[in-house]
């Protein structure tokens, strides 16, 4: 059952990771909504974009601010500013992650450990401020994006797989500790292929260029599920995309064959031959995108 919302009272919601993909498409519909918003990702041109369309979508107020997630101050300032412009923040959405692509031993420790640091203690970060801010007042929806990738182990993913794991793991946990205020929900929202940048921005470490799969959803599906989830009165966790479930069921059921099938799979869905520029060798930058 949905909770109640009022036209007079227009949400606050912070939205990390709000530059582009799932973020920018979770701002636009909470726009739609005239909603209050508080844009944050490393990118501060970006994120004036994504609030000029905000505002012509009919937000009410949008504020940006560049943060690095990965720094738990940065986070702390980001939802101290949200609470001291608007009084309060109702829901926070952590959408940012990064990727690279390659076997595990050939992407650099510098590269993995990025990763980890933004998928994973950034998402600590931002739960942490958003917990601590809706605890005192009681009432709050904290939204972590995490990823199939979070339940289905594949190649060539490793530092995503192992982050999204853990944060699917991060999820539950607050769940459980929060059981006892109602009025703080907690909500994992795990998306398949998602089209976003990442197959053509990322770090690749592989002989084949990444490519969107042809089971992707849109970044709007997924921001349309975020929305609808915050919107609830309890904690919810929902898988997004109709190959979730089997890719799950056989992860599970069958671990022999999935783990044979998967690498030749996604060789042949996930990854091309040809060359489209992606970063590569010693001069890669990494590049923050959507999950």
């Amino acid at each position: 059952m949905s909770e109640q919302r009022t036209a007079d009272r227009p949400r606050v919601v912070v939205i990390t990771g709000a530059s582009s993909g799932i973020g920018r498409e979770t701002a636009l519909r909470y726009a739609r909504r005239r909603d209050r918003l508080v844009l944050a990702s490393r990118t501060e041109d970006t994120l004036r974009e994504v609030a000029e369309a905000c505002f012509a979508a009919g937000a009410r107020d949008v504020m940006v601010r560049p943060t690095d997630i990965g720094e738990a101050d940065e986070v702390q300032r980001l939802f101290d500013l949200a609470v001291d412009t608007f009084g309060g923040v109702d829901v926070a959405v952590q959408c940012a992650a990064i990727t690279a692509f390659g076997r595990f031993e050939d992407v650099p420790a510098g590269v993995f450990d990025a990763i980890v640091r933004t998928n994973l203690t950034g998402a600590v970060n931002v739960a942490r401020s958003a917990l601590m801010h809706f605890q005192a007042r009681g009432d709050g929806h904290l939204v972590l994006v995490g990823s199939l990738l979070g339940e289905v182990a594949v190649p060539y993913q490793s530092a995503y797989v192992a982050s999204k794991f853990a944060l699917n793991g991060l999820v539950r946990v607050l769940r459980q500790e929060n059981r006892s205020l109602p009025g703080v929900r907690v909500h994992g929202i795990y998306p398949g292929p998602v089209d976003t940048p990442v197959y053509g921005t990322s770090d690749n470490y592989f002989e084949q260029t990444p490519r969107v799969p042809p089971t992707a959803d849109t970044p709007a599906s997924v921001a349309k599920a975020i929305v609808r989830e915050a919107d609830r009165s309890h904690s919810t966790e929902r898988h997004i995309g109709w190959f979730t479930l089997p890719a799950i069921v056989a992860y599970r059921l069958m671990p022999s064959a999935f783990d044979a099938m998967i690498g030749p799979l996604l060789r042949a869905t996930a990854f091309t031959t040809e060359k489209d520029g992606a970063p590569r060798g010693d001069d890669r930058r990494r590049r923050h995108v959507e999950s």
